[in-house]
């Protein structure tokens, strides 16, 4: 007998989804643009909208034509390039990075303004944090009932209070931008949307909303499809609609802040400020449960993922990711940060050329001749990208500055085209 899933759990799911998807990170980036564009602040909320949501959103319906496993997503590069691939991407935003910065995040928000920033107060709380983290991950049966049911809705009602009280009641009014901004409003927008590095996170996210759907005994493989990628629409549409009310807070706080502010201290202003001390309250808690259930899906993923190639259970893997992460969480947030953001924008290009990709298979006759030289083509100039924004650039060639599209960070991208434009004529041309 075929199962379906009720209005309810469809619901639940896209609401699970979404908030996997607002991370603290995620939270701040929306502000930031919102105060320097000014006047021209939907200019930059369309392109970050294209590249935070559209590029994720794809994503997420690529995995889920693929059955939820990014090994069949890159399949058509080899198996064992692809299996390499999924586990850099996995450990990048599992263990190594993205997991341990949820901890850092939340404590330097809330915790750290309130009682002070010391190594040892970091690592009572990191504790006590991947403690909470990893007990919830292990029973990823009721992660649709612990995370969709509870967590999700109260970190969505509380970011949904938090987009009314921007339209009701602003902190200011909107500022003029200069010229430069004016013009370069939209690019900004869309190199913020790129630098959220969501589609890593979509590769990540599927594979557990597709779980968390076979553990309402569906499995019928289209019925998995269908699902995960409703789950995936209604996450979009929760964060345009959020999106958009952060933005709208940046840009009514034009007048009481400095525009070269980060994030963080406009949405901690501007809730003090309409708020008091229990919107210093309310912010903590935010960001807090923010982190949680980034932190929780992010640990169901990597130990779903490494159970498959590890001789350990999935009990184990969970233990094992939380005290590495709290290992790394424990490096500060600066340390982090520093290390991570080069390797993460090498490894994101060939990420989002396989997401692209995968959506042309009918095109191509042997789809290798296609995937292989243009992913192999986009890692190299993602490495060239990360080498650029790192301490190494220093033993790059002066010519590499010169090269389309670098300040944006994607000077893998007219490459990849050409890779793409000269291998598909081969392929089409091709008698075998």
């Amino acid at each position: 007998m075929q199962h379906y899933l009720s209005f309810k759990d469809i619901l639940t799911l896209g609401i699970m989804t979404l908030a996997f998807f607002l991370g603290a990170g995620n939270i701040m980036f929306p502000p930031m643009l919102g105060i320097q564009s000014g006047e021209y602040v939907w200019h930059a909320a369309f392109g970050f909208l294209i590249m935070a949501v559209g590029l994720p959103l794809l994503g997420v319906i690529a995995l889920a034509r693929a059955g939820g496993s990014i090994e069949v997503l890159s399949a058509p590069i080899g198996k064992i390039a692809g299996i390499i691939l999924a586990a850099i991407c996995y450990l990048i935003v599992g263990p190594l990075f993205a997991i341990p910065r949820t901890s850092n995040v939340s404590f330097e928000i809330g915790l750290a303004s309130l009682f002070g920033n010391t190594k040892w107060f970091l690592f009572c709380y990191s504790l006590f944090y991947f403690i909470l983290v990893s007990v919830i991950s292990l029973y990823p049966a009721k992660l649709l009932d612990i995370i969709g049911y509870i967590l999700a809705p109260l970190k969505i009602l509380a970011l949904i209070f938090l987009s009314i009280s921007a339209c009701l009641w602003p902190a200011g009014s909107m500022m003029p931008v200069s010229i430069d901004y004016k013009n370069l409003a939209f690019s900004h927008g869309l190199l913020s949307g790129y630098l959220t590095m969501d589609a890593l996170g979509a590769l990540v996210f599927s594979s557990v909303i597709i779980n968390a759907v076979r553990l309402r005994s569906i499995s019928e493989e289209k019925l998995l499809t269908r699902y995960t990628i409703i789950a995936g629409c209604i996450a979009a549409l929760g964060l345009i609609v959020i999106y958009l009310a952060l933005f709208k807070i940046g840009s009514d706080s034009a007048n009481i802040l400095d525009h070269n502010i980060n994030g963080t201290v406009i949405l901690y202003t501007y809730i003090q400020h309409t708020f008091g001390i229990m919107g210093t309250l309310f912010l903590s808690m935010l960001i807090f449960i923010s982190c949680l259930v980034t932190a929780v899906g992010l640990t169901c993923s990597c130990a779903e993922f490494f159970q498959r190639y590890l001789p350990f259970n999935y009990q184990q893997v969970v233990c094992i990711i939380g005290m590495l992460s709290l290992f790394f969480s424990n490096l500060g947030l600066s340390n982090l940060i520093h290390i991570s953001i080069p390797i993460l924008i090498a490894i994101y290009p060939p990420c989002i050329i396989l997401i692209l990709l995968s959506f042309t298979n009918i095109w191509w006759k042997k789809r290798k001749r296609v995937f292989i030289p243009v992913v192999f083509v986009s890692l190299i100039f993602g490495i060239l990208d990360g080498i650029e924004n790192s301490s190494l650039k220093i033993f790059l060639p002066l010519i590499i500055q010169d090269f389309p599209l670098i300040d944006q960070r994607m000077l893998w991208l007219l490459p990849s085209l050409a890779t793409m434009f000269v291998f598909g004529i081969y392929d089409r041309f091709s008698s075998s």
